[in-house]
C-alpha cells in the first residue's frame, strides 16, 4: 500500500504516446517526472539502464502479464528533454500493445500528459525559452522546407539571440540613468550620465522598428501565404486556377458570372505553402449572391499577399483601378486565349501575358510568382518575428524605449521606469514573466505527447 506522500509523487509524473497514434511498426512512449526510474523497475523488474542507451527490456504488467519487449531509454535530470528525469519506451506499434502499456502505466499512479506538457515543463526547467517551444510547435507543424528552415532557425534559439541583444543594450542604458539618479553628487559620476543612454536607445528603437516591419515575412512563412485571383467575369480566372493546380478546382464555363464564392486550392510555390483563391468576377450585379460574391472578393484581394489581375486584352474596365491598387507583389496577367492576338503590355513590371489554352500557358506565371515569393517571403539570414504575441512584446518595448528618451532630459527617474516596462515586455517575449493564460493558449495548441 503506497504512502500519500508517495502518491503525490507517482502523481506528479505524465506520459503519453508520442508517436501517431493507430496501428503501426513502433510506438514512442514518454515519461517525465520524480517516479520515471521507478517506473522502469516496475515494468521490466531492473534499474534502469545506462543513460541515454538502449536497452531491449521486456515490460510486464503489475500482475506479471506480458505487454511487449521494448527499447528503453533513460534520460535522467537535467540532461533531459524537461530537465526532469526521463524515460522513454520504444514499443511495437499495434493497438494492443499501446493500449496495455497505457493501463500499466496508469495502474502505477503516472497521469495522461495534457497537450503540450512536456515541452511546457522544458521551457518552466529552463531548458528552452517561450520563443523555442514556439518554434518546435512550427516545426511540428511545418509542410514546406520554407516553413522547416524557419521554425529550426526559432527553436535553435534564432530569436532568443535577437532580444537578449536588445537586453543588453537596454540594461546598460538603465545603469547609466540609475548611475545619475543614485549618485548625484559623486564627484566621479560626471553631469547627465543618463544623456548618453539617448543614441543607443534610439538604435535600439530603431532594430525594434526593423522587425515589426520585416514581421510580415515570417508572419506569411509561418502560416502560408494567400494569392487572390480576381477580375472581370468570364476573363479567366478560373481557368488559371485550373492551369496552376493542374487539377479541376472550378467549373469553367462561357457564361459569365459561374463562379460566384471563393474557391480554394492549396499548393507549394517556391518552398512556401499558398492558397489560392479564385473569385467571382468583379461587376455590379442586381443579383444578390452574385453581389455577396463580389463583395468576398474585393475583401480576398484586402487580405492577400499577392493578387493577381486577370485582364481580357482589349478591355479597360478594371485597368485604371488596377493600376491605383497594384504593389510590388502583385501581378496583372492578360489572358490572350481569347484570340485577342498580340498585346501590348502595360508599363507595370510585374505584367505579363499568357494563353490559357495552351497546356503551359501559365508557365510563365508561375515563374513570375515563385521570383516574388522568393524576393518578399524567402527565410532571411536573421530569426524575426512570426506571431502575433512576438509584435506585441516588441511594439510595447518600443514604445516605452521611446517614451524614455523624451524624459531623459526632463526626468531620468521616470526614464528608467520605461526601460524597466521596456524589460518587461522582452520577458513576457522569452516567457520569463506570470503569463500563465499565455502559456495555456501556446501549449493546449501541441499535440499530446510533446
Amino acid at each position: 500500500m503506497q504512502n500519500p506522500e508517495t502518491i503525490n509523487l507517482l502523481r506528479e509524473t505524465i506520459f503519453s504516446l508520442s508517436s501517431a497514434p493507430g496501428q503501426a511498426g513502433v510506438a514512442v512512449f514518454r515519461l517525465s517526472g520524480p517516479a520515471s526510474a521507478s517506473c522502469i523497475k516496475s515494468l521490466t523488474g531492473r534499474s534502469a539502464p545506462k543513460p541515454r542507451y538502449a536497452a531491449l527490456r521486456k515490460l510486464r504488467s503489475e500482475q506479471g502479464d506480458p505487454i511487449d519487449e521494448a527499447l528503453t531509454l533513460w534520460f535522467p535530470a537535467p540532461a533531459s528533454f524537461t530537465g526532469e528525469d526521463c524515460v522513454e519506451f520504444h514499443t511495437h506499434g499495434s493497438p494492443a500493445v499501446v493500449s496495455g502499456l497505457s493501463e500499466a502505466l496508469l495502474s502505477l499512479g503516472l497521469r495522461q500528459a495534457e497537450p503540450g506538457e512536456f515541452t511546457r515543463r522544458a521551457v518552466e526547467n529552463g531548458k528552452m525559452d517561450l520563443t523555442e517551444a514556439e518554434g518546435l510547435a512550427d516545426l511540428i507543424d511545418a509542410q514546406s522546407a520554407g516553413q522547416r528552415v524557419q521554425a529550426l532557425r526559432q527553436m535553435g534559439g534564432g530569436l532568443r539571440g535577437l532580444y537578449e541583444g536588445w537586453r543588453e543594450g537596454l540594461l546598460d542604458a538603465l545603469a547609466q540613468i540609475e548611475g545619475e539618479i543614485d549618485f548625484p553628487d559623486e564627484g566621479d559620476i560626471p553631469d547627465s550620465l543618463s544623456h548618453g543612454a539617448y543614441a543607443p536607445l534610439g538604435i535600439l528603437a530603431s532594430e525594434m522598428r526593423t522587425a515589426l516591419q520585416d514581421m510580415g515575412r515570417g508572419a506569411a512563412i509561418r502560416s502560408g501565404l494567400d494569392i487572390a485571383i480576381i477580375g472581370a467575369p468570364n476573363a479567366g480566372k478560373s481557368t488559371l486556377i485550373n492551369a496552376l493546380t493542374r487539377r479541376e478546382i472550378a467549373i469553367t464555363s462561357p457564361e459569365a458570372g459561374t463562379t460566384r464564392d471563393v474557391v480554394e486550392a492549396q499548393m507549394v510555390i517556391a518552398g512556401l505553402p499558398v492558397t489560392l483563391s479564385d473569385t467571382a468576377g468583379l461587376r455590379v450585379s442586381e443579383n444578390a449572391i452574385e453581389a455577396e460574391g463580389v463583395r468576398r472578393a474585393r475583401k480576398r484581394a484586402e487580405e492577400a499577399e499577392i493578387t493577381i489581375y486577370v485582364v481580357r486584352p482589349g478591355t479597360t474596365e478594371f485597368e485604371g483601378l488596377i493600376a491605383e491598387k497594384l504593389t510590388q507583389t502583385d501581378i496583372i496577367f492578360y489572358n490572350i486565349s481569347k484570340g485577342y492576338g498580340e498585346i501590348e503590355l502595360t508599363a507595370v513590371s510585374n505584367s505579363l501575358k499568357g494563353n490559357l489554352l495552351d497546356p503551359n500557358g501559365e508557365s510563365g506565371l508561375l515563374a513570375r510568382l515563385e521570383e516574388i515569393i522568393r524576393e518578399h517571403y524567402s527565410v532571411g539570414q536573421e530569426s524575426g518575428l512570426t506571431r502575433a504575441r512576438h509584435g506585441e512584446c516588441v511594439r510595447r518595448a518600443q514604445e516605452s524605449i521611446l517614451r524614455a528618451q523624451t524624459h531623459l532630459g526632463i526626468a531620468p527617474e521616470l526614464a528608467g521606469d520605461d526601460l524597466r516596462a521596456a524589460l518587461q515586455a522582452l520577458s513576457e517575449l522569452a516567457g520569463e514573466t506570470d503569463i500563465e493564460a499565455v502559456f495555456d493558449r501556446i501549449f493546449s495548441r501541441f499535440c499530446v505527447g510533446k
